[in-house]
């Protein structure tokens, strides 16, 4: 975390959070056959390094204490829906779409653990896969059920939100793999 939280060089701060920003998204365009969303206009690049610059530049001033936490939490929720979304509007199949929701929302996170040195999210015991799973889940099945896009993403982010909130909050977590091995 040390590089994303802009104790690195500018440059190579900066490309680890476009990594991160973009990755989930890109992943799930290819692997349900969309366009790459951030080829074809410069408009997601801009927002991505202004974000980036913004966090390296002054991130005393408007990121103290657990700001980029909550930025995160309420990222993490949207962007499961709406890769769940995307991947429903593409044909896919329900429990792909959700699986799609789940990998745009996370990947970015795994990319942006990797490039830092950090364990990957997938290996703490972070609620946080669980947040972007409840969130993408809601959004498919309320899809489903026959809900408007509009009411299905706003149910879904904010359980989604509320989770992964509660998680930070109330120092919530879930048993790691290996705790169970110790039994």
């Amino acid at each position: 975390m040390q590089r994303i939280r802009g104790r690195s060089a500018g440059v190579g701060g900066a490309d680890g959070r476009r990594g991160s920003q973009i990755g989930g998204g890109t992943l799930r365009d290819l692997l349900i056959g969309a366009p790459v969303f951030w080829v074809r206009a410069n408009g997601t690049l801009v927002i991505c390094i202004a974000a980036a610059l913004l966090v390296w530049i002054d991130r005393r001033r408007w990121f103290a204490g657990h700001a980029l936490l909550w930025f995160d939490a309420a990222g993490l929720a949207a962007y499961s829906a709406y890769g769940a979304a995307k991947a429903l509007g593409f044909g896919v199949a329900p429990l792909p779409a959700f699986l799609m929701g789940v990998l745009t929302a996370c990947a970015g996170g795994i990319i942006r653990d990797v490039l830092a040195g950090e364990p990957s999210i997938l290996l703490r015991h972070e609620i946080y896969i669980t947040a972007a799973a409840l969130a993408a889940g809601l959004f498919v099945g309320l899809s489903l059920l026959g809900l408007s896009v509009w009411i299905a993403a706003g149910v879904a982010i904010a359980a989604g939100f509320v989770l992964r909130a509660l998680a930070i909050a109330r120092g919530w977590s879930l048993p790691a793999y290996r705790d169970y091995m110790k039994r």
